[in-house]
């Protein structure tokens, strides 16, 4: 399965459009269009890593072959079993244990 279709099924998981995958993830929209118009092929690592956080999935669950998606975050294994503002609560804490991780170091 090709990047962007792994993308639409993500999305279409949480009922989602490109727009809000861009909001969502803090990726510019221009990117996210021209990454399903012009392909995959030439999208940074930084973008990929952005989409694997917002998605709770691996690099290589997004971007190889398996076509069983492993969530690594616990936020997005069930779409019913949050609701979005506790999405947005966990999103919050996450930056959170970042932040204080870089003030650790």
């Amino acid at each position: 399965m090709s990047l962007t279709n792994k993308l639409v099924e993500l999305m279409n998981e949480r009922g989602i459009n490109r727009s809000e995958l861009a909001k969502g993830a803090g990726i510019p929209y221009t990117t996210i269009v021209a990454l399903f118009e012009k392909g995959s092929e030439n999208t940074k690592l930084s973008t990929l890593k952005k989409l694997t956080t917002y998605f709770g999935v691996s690099l290589d669950t997004l971007a190889g072959e398996p076509e069983e998606m492993n969530r690594t975050d616990p936020a997005h294994r069930e779409k019913e079993e949050w609701t979005e503002e506790e999405i947005e609560e966990i999103k919050l804490f996450k930056e959170f244990l970042k932040q204080k991780r870089k003030k650790q170091e």
